[in-house]
């Protein structure tokens, strides 16, 4: 035996040894008898339960995934710009986002392999009837996870050593073969909700019609740019935990442009990313409305009231560090005044998206609001306030980042001032019909009120793309009024990119909680029916307590993530070496 554990790998006797615990504990007598007939369906995990288990490991997976597959996103675009504009600093800072790759990658592997090996082993139909489904595409996906390894590994490790050109397309390909991983695996999760290329016993008609059902694509895009949202709010969060252990000046000022530039990336991706949620929402009700009724309108109405918080704190806290950022850059005075206006306008939209459509009430509170709805806030709590809200919430953060961005210049081409009233004209347009679409609303049936939400994302997408364009050719040449001076802000800006991330990997576990349970007692919705004892919907608090357990395992292994990586050999920044935005 001893000689046996000599010669296998760490990872090959680990899995031994997880296979015959599972023998033991699933594997009883009985249980083979029924195996040997082909009648099990189901196995029981100890205490627990078996969807706990599931939901908890595949949780942690998909939350590692989304960074893994998120940060080489960014880490090649900030490499792409050192290489094309010649500046080291960029290059060391895409190489501290790629340092936190090596170990997370191996969490990624290893809780994909676990969540693998417990769906097998306690569900064993369902996973029987999806390999018949997409049965290629579990092959494909294998071949793409070991290219992605080959190539996540070739780019860590040949920074520095190897031409920069054919560094850059080795990050090209990983970040391709990572995007090939998000599509194959959302194929068989959006399958199991909107079902598609099967006949109506539920036999294979079409696998590509099955990859390609109403609810894949939607979800692709939604997943990708969460992704991009999660991956930038934990590299920011390195970024913070590295400013408040550095000794050093120079230290600190490059883990405060880390930190600002991850958080940027979050943001920036969270700001099309609900108008990419309302594109899912509307394909789940074109498949049925039935789902859509429970998504929105029925049993998990409540939790879009929790999420309506989170996204509101994560608005609130990215303006806030964004308003202490200012801080650190001479010329910013000019728009602190405006502040308290941006803050009063995030407090309103705050405010509007939170507020539920119908109140939990005692039954002498109903009788004297006259119903479950309040006479008064009851306006608030229908979609067209709430699409007004977001995008006026939206248009405000952007706010924030323009005149972040202009904070030290003044424009100097002759024609600012038009500019100005340009930009000004656009923005005061834009939110004044987005309003008064928001009003009209209520005055349209139903089917008219959800078509709004178009001309509403249109317009905040075109003033955000037309002001930046004019910001851009208007500050071209400005002059600057003064540095910033990267790593003078208060530690309390670091302790909002923790709150951030901690908000967004929240966010995501209960948001995946919402997804798969609309599904409610169907494992494939409207072809193959949930029959374990856990088919029932848990409560809100059932399920809050089980993604709160969740996060803080997560971030448990973030820790050790963010150690091993301070372990990792560093690159010693150039000595007197700055930073810039």
């Amino acid at each position: 035996m001893k000689l046996l554990a000599r010669r296998l790998p760490s990872g090959v006797l680990l899995f031994l040894m997880l296979a015959g615990l599972a023998l033991v504990a699933f594997w009883t007598p009985d249980a083979w008898a029924q195996e040997a007939a082909g009648q099990v369906e189901y196995r029981s995990f100890p205490v627990v339960g078996s969807r706990v288990v599931v939901w908890v490991i595949a949780q942690l997976h998909l939350m590692f995934g989304a960074f893994v597959l998120a940060v080489p996103m960014f880490a090649l675009t900030i490499e792409f710009i050192g290489f094309r504009n010649g500046d080291k600093r960029y290059d060391d800072l895409a190489y501290e986002f790629t340092r936190l790759l090596s170990v997370s990658f191996s969490f990624t592997a290893s809780l994909g392999a676990l969540l693998t090996f417990f769906l097998f082993i306690l569900y064993p139909r369902l996973m029987e009837y999806l390999v018949s489904i997409f049965d290629w595409t579990f092959m494909l996906y294998a071949c793409v996870f070991f290219l992605e390894a080959v190539f996540l590994y070739s780019y860590y490790y040949g920074w520095g050593k190897m031409p920069k050109w054919l560094h850059l397309v080795i990050g090209l390909c990983l970040n391709l073969v990572g995007i090939a991983i998000i599509f194959i695996a959302d194929s068989w999760l959006t399958f199991m909700n909107s079902p598609n290329g099967i006949d109506a016993e539920g036999n294979l008609l079409s696998t590509w019609d099955a990859i390609n059902n109403f609810t894949w694509m939607p979800i692709n895009i939604h997943r990708l740019i969460a992704n991009i949202c999660f991956g930038g709010s934990i590299a920011a969060a390195y970024g913070a935990y590295k400013f408040l252990g550095a000794k050093t000046d120079e230290e600190r000022a490059h883990y405060d442009w880390m930190g600002y530039m991850g958080n940027f990336i979050a943001i920036a991706a969270l700001l099309p990313l609900p108008f990419a949620g309302y594109w899912l929402g509307r394909e789940i009700y074109a498949f049925s409305q039935s789902l859509g009724i429970a998504l929105m309108g029925g049993t998990f109405s409540w939790l879009f009231i929790i999420q309506a918080v989170l996204i509101g704190n994560l608005f609130l806290a990215a303006n806030y560090y964004l308003w202490l950022s200012m801080e650190r850059i001479h010329g910013a005075e000019r728009y602190r005044k405006f502040t308290k206006w941006l803050l009063a306008s995030i407090t309103v939209c705050f405010i509007v998206w939170a507020t539920p459509h119908s109140l939990v009430a005692t039954v002498e509170e109903a009788r004297a609001m006259g119903g479950s709805h309040h006479p008064i806030l009851n306006v608030l709590g229908v979609m067209s306030a709430k699409n007004t809200a977001v995008n006026v919430l939206i248009l405000t953060t952007y706010l924030s980042f323009l005149f972040y961005r202009r904070a030290n210049k003044e424009a100097t081409v002759s024609w600012a001032k038009t500019g100005n009233i340009i930009q000004f004209g656009i923005l005061a347009v834009v939110v004044g019909v987005v309003i008064f679409l928001g009003v009209y609303g209520y005055f349209v049936e139903a089917s008219v009120r959800i078509g709004l939400s178009i001309p509403q994302v249109s317009l905040v997408l075109f003033a955000m793309i037309s002001i930046t364009i004019i910001d851009v050719f208007m500050f071209r040449k400005a002059k600057i009024l003064g540095p910033i001076e990267w790593g003078k802000i208060p530690n309390r800006a670091q302790y909002a990119l923790f709150f951030i991330a901690i908000t967004f990997a929240w966010t995501m576990g209960l948001m995946g909680y919402v997804r798969s349970g609309i599904r409610q007692h169907w494992h494939v919705y409207g072809v193959m029916r949930d029959t374990s004892v856990d088919a029932f919907t848990p409560t809100l608090g059932y399920a809050a307590n089980v993604v709160s357990v969740t996060v803080l395992i997560f971030f448990a292994f973030i820790a050790v993530v963010f150690f091993l990586s301070s372990l990792a050999g560093k690159k010693k920044l150039d000595a007197g070496e700055g930073t810039s935005s």
